[in-house]
């Protein structure tokens, strides 16, 4: 089995990038002008891939991952901004099922529904979300203070982050005002979280049947301050976030396997 771990941003993935073994460069593989990373971390086989952001970014690079490296699984890692009034900057969300929320193509298809697809929210594996949340938990307890500085901390009010899991909503755009937040929690209530690319990868994910699971770390409120500090966030504390967990991932289902042998 072989996992495919995909982010939109070089900091996202970066850490795991140079922590992944090879055994030689050929292993690197440059296709439609990404590279793919193919190797073992932390005793499970591997591919890594920096997608880019977007809706198009995200599916063509899991087609990839699924087509030409047959991975058996897909993980996303990265920024949210959050959308529900109780996911706060810091917390993490694991989502449970995604929507497109620019999805509309009214009157002929239901308002978010893929047209022709017939499926409005794409839900995840079960057995990958609840791995992810055991990663998070075990990153909250025995890694955060260790992998980001008391002044980070501080700084952003990182004092206790909570998991959540629950809806994610992806679209081709960055929501930064308060119309806006407003907007996508009248047509989505129920939606904690919203990004670029994580509904596409699972629309990508359910038309190939491969198992898929979507980490989000809360960078903003996705309001008209969500642009402030995104920088000092993204390589202080959220890079940390992203490949913490997913190292934690790898390594609990190294045990997990070794326990089983």
């Amino acid at each position: 089995m072989t996992i495919g771990i995909m982010a939109a941003i070089h900091d996202e993935i970066a850490e795991l990038i140079e922590a992944i073994t090879q055994q030689d460069k050929s292993q690197t593989h440059h296709i439609g002008m990404r590279d793919y990373y193919v190797g073992e971390l932390e005793g499970q086989a591997c591919v890594l891939v920096l997608a880019r952001m977007g809706k198009v970014a995200a599916s063509a690079t899991a087609v990839s991952l699924i087509r030409e490296f047959g991975v058996s699984e897909i993980l996303f890692s990265g920024l949210a901004g959050g959308l529900a009034e109780h996911v706060q900057v810091g917390d993490v969300v694991v989502a449970d099922r995604l929507i497109q929320h620019d999805m509309d193509a009214r009157p002929f298809f239901p308002q978010h529904e893929i047209p022709l697809l017939g499926v409005t929210e794409f839900v995840v594996s079960q057995s990958l979300r609840e791995e992810l949340q055991t990663a998070t938990r075990g990153f909250f307890k025995h890694d955060l203070a260790k992998k980001i500085s008391a002044e980070k901390l501080a700084q952003f009010g990182l004092t206790k982050p909570d998991l959540h899991v629950g809806m994610i909503a992806s679209g081709d755009q960055f929501i930064g005002s308060e119309t806006e937040v407003a907007r996508l929690r009248k047509t989505l209530p129920t939606a904690l979280a919203v990004e670029m690319e994580g509904a596409a990868v699972a629309q990508i994910c359910h038309e190939h049947a491969v198992p898929c699971a979507i980490l989000r770390t809360i960078s903003d409120r996705a309001d008209s301050e969500a642009h402030i500090d995104f920088n000092q966030f993204l390589v202080g504390v959220a890079s940390h976030y992203s490949c913490g967990i997913m190292r934690r991932f790898l390594a609990n289902r190294t045990r997990v396997n070794n326990s089983l042998a």
